[in-house]
């Protein structure tokens, strides 16, 4: 239907029907304005139930980004990591993944293909021609892109249209909360397991090489060992996580030469236990050099003595190695005294 067809009793009142050639392109001006083409009324300008029936598409769609955020958060928590799904002709894939992607995707296309339908069938379409001005808008175009805007805002009908307003603001604070969501994986709550691992009172250092619990003996004045927590196997699920915050570096220091009262005291007979994660991004430490008593992180060259309480002498970590303290059963077997005081590894939002 062209506007020629239409009586102009039911144009929009705020519409411009008389675009027309504005200049003629000749021998003497061959670059003469052509003007803008008649403009052509969309059936949503001139008939309110074909306006309604988009609106209720546009909510519906708005409506369906709702549910579909809501199947997020719920597959989300729902769906366990390890359960696979068969997808043509994919084959088996983690169904986790397949229903995060499938309900954001539907979320975020239904917001999309809403707001397009909205602003091709019910927001105005009126060719506007708009000369070119300097960068530096005068008081003049300033105050006419207010007014454009205010324009805008007002054909636009969110006012007057409250079914999409209303689903609108509904699908768009949803949506962020698949994001939110996302934060689980970031880790566990610094107040809660960042700040333990499985060391407690009583539980024995186990030797990592040989998987046997360590005497006072086993250990030599300047040597260096590595060590576990007792009861913690190398085919546990949890074991990587757990070794990556419970793993131990066993040195023995002539007690004359322990320089910190305190670690001193959290030792035995010279014998100290420290964290061997590094407190800068938390690698492991392997290197021990006897004479000085400094462990050197591989990574990016942090130095701690271990002869004055895991101080950081070089480096970019950000504070001393955790010190475990220690004791001798009665079975003379080296065992713990509790679990660290204070977060093993690199710093965290929560560190205290």
């Amino acid at each position: 239907m062209s506007s020629q067809d239409i009586p102009e009793e039911n144009l929009p009142a705020e519409q411009d029907t008389t675009h027309g050639a504005v200049g003629v392109a000749d021998e003497k001006n061959p670059f003469a304005d052509p003007g803008l083409p008649p403009h052509e009324h969309r059936i949503q300008d001139i008939d309110e139930r074909a306006a309604k029936r988009s609106e209720r598409a546009v909510a519906l769609l708005f409506t369906v980004s709702m549910l579909a955020t809501i199947g997020f958060i719920v597959s989300y928590v729902a769906i366990p990591v390890d359960k696979s799904v068969y997808v043509f002709p994919l084959g088996h894939i983690s169904a986790l993944n397949f229903a995060l992607g499938l309900t954001l995707g539907v979320a975020l296309f239904a917001i999309g293909a809403g707001a397009v339908h909205w602003a091709r069938t019910l927001m105005s379409d009126v060719e506007v021609a708009d000369d070119r001005h300097p960068i530096e808008a005068s008081p003049e175009v300033r105050a006419k892109v207010h007014a454009d805007f205010r324009q805008g805002a007002k054909e636009s009908a969110l006012g007057r249209r409250k079914l999409i307003r209303n689903t609108l603001l509904g699908a768009m604070t949803l949506v962020p909360l698949s994001g939110v969501m996302l934060l689980r994986d970031l880790g566990p709550l610094p107040h809660n397991k960042l700040r333990h691992t499985l060391w407690s009172k009583g539980k024995l250092l186990v030797n990592m090489n040989t998987n046997q619990p360590l005497r006072a003996s086993d250990v030599a004045v300047g040597s260096l060992t590595f060590a576990k927590p007792e009861g913690l196997e190398e085919h546990d699920e949890e074991f990587q996580n757990e070794i990556a915050k419970a793993a131990l570096m066993i040195v023995r220091i002539q007690p004359d030469n322990i320089k910190d009262k305190r670690e001193l005291e959290w030792s035995h007979e010279g014998i100290v236990a420290y964290s061997k994660i590094c407190t800068h991004v938390g690698c492991p430490i392997s290197l021990y050099e006897q004479q000085t008593h400094h462990v050197l992180c591989p990574c990016h060259q942090s130095t701690f003595d271990l002869s004055d309480g895991g101080r950081v002498i070089f480096g970019p970590a950000g504070h001393a190695l955790p010190q475990l303290r220690i004791g001798v059963n009665d079975e003379g077997y080296l065992e713990a005294l509790g679990d660290f005081e204070e977060p093993v590894g690199p710093a965290f939002w929560e560190r205290g």
